[in-house]
């Protein structure tokens, strides 16, 4: 079995420790996965093109949790800049954010997102929705090959 990462961009350490540990509760994280997480828009795209501190290790997870309000760059941006490339552009992106704002939902469908979730307030359900993320998306999505480049 290959192993799948997760790529978590948040920058709030408290819902980056609230993942993790919704992930680890949930048991989505074991042998066979892994979290990965970038604090910042630029960071995230560093890993994903291999540039930056990453220079030539480009990382292409199994699904990318992306938030909204982010330093440097946004998530949106970020976003815009996974589908425009030719190796990201099929990459499974999830928005995992706290926005309420209606034209965040539809500047990310907008943009490729493959799904918005708002972060649950209450613990339980946010348990509720990582496990129900990691279900999804690291055992029944089935995603593109990695050989396929999609035409122009």
């Amino acid at each position: 079995m290959t192993k799948k990462v997760i790529l978590l961009v948040e920058d709030n350490p408290d819902d980056v420790d609230l993942t993790l540990r919704a992930f680890e509760k949930t048991g989505t994280l074991n042998m066979a996965n892994e979290l990965i997480v970038v604090r910042d828009g630029q960071e995230a795209l560093d890993c994903l093109f291999g540039s930056g501190p990453y220079e030539g290790r480009p990382l292409t997870p199994a699904v990318v949790l992306l938030d909204i309000k982010l330093p440097k760059v946004d998530g949106l941006e970020v976003l815009r800049r996974i589908r425009e490339n030719e190796r990201t552009r099929l990459l499974p992106v999830v928005i995992l954010t706290s926005s309420r704002e209606e034209q965040d939902v539809l500047n990310g469908y907008s943009l490729g997102a493959n799904s918005f979730i708002r972060k649950p307030v209450n613990f339980d359900k946010f348990l509720d929705a990582v496990h129900q993320l990691g279900l999804y998306w690291l055992l029944l999505n089935e995603p593109p090959p990695s050989n396929h480049v999609k035409p122009d």
